[in-house]
């Protein structure tokens, strides 16, 4: 996967796993081969057991621009469209599935796509130079890549029908206090908070973030006494883990817990 050139890069760093979009000249824009190498590249963690965190980042200036639409002008739009929307949906229904914490690093554009892609991710973190835009719009399309399914949830409705239907541009600050990043950093020192961001989550109780994400994803679908059953049923398995000990014990101990995922 991580030839000369080859369009999405991965590198595992000790339990952190780092997919980076490496299409810097066209920033990072999504075409059928890196959509087909970003699947293989969440297929390869999902199937890695040390794997306890992931990063998604960008090559170059941008984080994506979305979809390469030079692809959908000339030929066969509708084959074009399909070749790039049909693996990208796989891999993010992969990457949703994943219990560990998945975190986004986003600086300068992330459009479309890679609006959606920011939006996939448990947490994401913005350069004060990213600016996000639901583009679709502009061209005429909706959008895809989930974004109609979390920008609802993280906005509500309204937000999100302004945001796709006008495309204007959101920029960090304004993300920011809508919710749709964690953080804003300065450019320069994006990368190395994502990733520091990341190790340390790589070295927390990964099972437990696993659940909580579980819990977090049917809340707003189940009714109060479902969510209850849930919890329940989640902080007795947590209960049950050799990391709930080994928290516990280091709490009472006043140490710093060594958590291992299990």
């Amino acid at each position: 996967m991580n030839e000369a050139g080859a369009p999405v890069l991965l590198a595992i760093e000790g339990a952190v796993a780092v997919i980076t979009l490496n299409r810097p000249q066209v920033l990072n824009a999504i075409d059928a081969a890196t959509a087909r190498a970003f699947g293989e590249a969440v297929a390869s963690i999902a199937a890695n057991p040390a794997v306890r965190c992931v990063l998604l980042r960008g090559e170059g200036r941008a984080f994506c621009a979305g979809g390469d639409v030079s692809r959908f002008v000339d030929g066969d739009p509708l084959g074009a469209v399909e070749a790039i929307i049909d693996p990208l949906h796989t891999a993010l229904k992969q990457l949703d599935s994943l219990s560990v914490p998945t975190v986004a690093a986003v600086q300068g554009a992330a459009a479309g796509a890679g609006f959606s892609l920011a939006l996939a991710c448990d947490l994401a973190l913005a350069a004060d130079d990213a600016v996000f835009t639901l583009a679709y719009a502009r061209i005429g399309a909706s959008p895809d890549g989930s974004a109609t399914y979390r920008l609802p949830r993280l906005l509500g409705p309204r937000k999100a029908l302004e945001l796709a239907m006008l495309a204007e541009p959101v920029r960090a600050p304004e993300a920011l206090a809508l919710g749709l990043v964690n953080r804003v950093v300065p450019a320069a020192s994006l990368q190395d908070e994502a990733l520091a961001l990341a190790k340390r989550l790589a070295a927390g109780p990964t099972g437990a973030y696993g659940r909580i994400k579980d819990l977090i994803a049917h809340s707003l679908d189940n009714a109060l006494p479902a969510q209850l059953d849930r919890e329940r049923e989640a902080f007795l398995t947590g209960v049950a883990s050799a990391d709930f000990k080994e928290g516990a014990s280091a709490f009472l101990a006043k140490r710093p817990a060594r958590f291992e995922g299990r």
